[in-house]
């Protein structure tokens, strides 16, 4: 499986409700459950006019089905091709 990164232009995206974000978390969440085996959405970041989800899937292909059932559009897809963190820093790791 390959992990993404989903840029969502939602213009206001910063000022949804609990409810709202509710909603769209169970959205995120059916639309996995009805995607191919083994798709997960992972997490989302909300800054002021966007949506930045990190979702794992076999394709480019495949988010884009997520996307279509959640109703949710999609402006860029990238595949994170590898992660640093604090710990990437250190040789002897």
């Amino acid at each position: 499986m390959k992990k993404f990164v989903i840029e969502r232009i939602i213009p206001g995206a910063c000022n949804f409700t609990k409810e709202e974000l509710r909603h769209i978390a169970r959205s995120f969440c059916e639309a996995a459950d009805k995607a191919e085996k083994g798709y997960s959405w992972v997490q989302s970041f909300i800054t002021d006019d966007k949506i930045y989800c990190i979702h794992v899937a076999e394709s480019e292909e495949a988010i884009r089905e997520h996307s279509k059932i959640a109703r949710f559009p999609i402006n860029t897809i990238n595949e994170v091709r590898t992660t640093i963190d604090p710990t990437t820093s250190d040789a002897s790791a």
